[in-house]
């Protein structure tokens, strides 16, 4: 492998908690006395077009949920949809060590829906961290698809062996080894700073 140059992080399950997994819809779920089935075959429905971008917050809201009368408001599930967003702190302070030199080009390549990604990326100050970020909101693609990544390197006109791709889920890493990459799945801060040494890439 090429020396790295460029580090692409997945965000939800690295950096942050999911924005809006399975665990986060059961909570929706039992909170809002919402329908199981319903709500998550609805989720399903929309997630492709909501997590591309093509598919505001509004909309998804109202598909999955608000397509009949409610005791609560849009607003009160969306604010919850928000809240189950929290930070890993010791992984954005070892994010920020790597970042902080500025020896190598740091992109998030996430999927995530418009609304969420911008909470996330303001909220928790990721501009600090990151200088490009490859969300399927924005690219209209979605991990493990292999086209999201043959963009991202297209974009930052890197070869796929001076990159590394991060991320907790094997199957996102699976297009990416394929394509060259080299790739570490996440499991804490102290293995995935023992993995990146292995690659020469240290704060």
């Amino acid at each position: 492998m090429a020396q790295v140059s460029t580090l692409f992080w997945d965000n939800g399950g690295v950096l942050l908690t999911n924005g809006w997994d399975i665990h986060s819809r059961q909570k929706a779920i039992a909170k809002f006395g919402l329908d199981a089935n319903d709500f998550e075959s609805r989720h399903e429905l929309m997630l492709n077009a909501f997590e591309c971008g093509q598919a505001t917050l509004d909309e998804y809201v109202r598909r999955t949920v608000f397509y009949r009368e409610r005791p609560f408001r849009p607003d009160d599930f969306k604010r919850f949809m928000f809240d189950q967003s929290q930070p890993f702190p010791d992984s954005l302070a070892f994010l920020g060590e790597l970042a902080r030199p500025r020896r190598f080009l740091m992109a998030a390549l996430n999927n995530e829906s418009l609304e969420i990604n911008e909470y996330r990326i303001h909220t928790f100050h990721l501009r600090d961290y990151f200088e490009i970020f490859f969300s399927s909101c924005y690219l209209g693609l979605r991990k493990p698809d292999a086209a999201i990544y043959r963009q991202a390197l297209r974009i930052t006109q890197r070869a796929p062996g001076e990159c590394v791709m991060i991320d907790d889920r094997a199957l996102n890493l699976e297009c990416a080894r394929e394509l060259g990459m080299g790739v570490i799945q996440f499991q804490n801060v102290a293995q995935l700073r023992a993995e990146l040494a292995r690659f020469g890439v240290t704060p």
